[in-house]
């Protein structure tokens, strides 16, 4: 499987974002980080609403 094609900017921000190591987030497959992805979204809408 290849690396993401994102920026090195975009992965540290994911990285840090979803707390996972930057090696886990380059070699993720795509449907897993977008579905954590849309966890995260939903996590900061819920929050933003309270």
């Amino acid at each position: 499987m290849k690396p993401l094609q994102i920026s090195a900017d975009t992965a540290q921000k994911l990285a840090q974002s979803l707390n996972l190591p930057l090696e886990q987030i380059m070699h993720m497959p795509q449907h897993i980080l977008i579905s954590k992805m849309l966890e995260l979204e939903k996590n900061n809408n819920s929050n933003e609403k309270n």
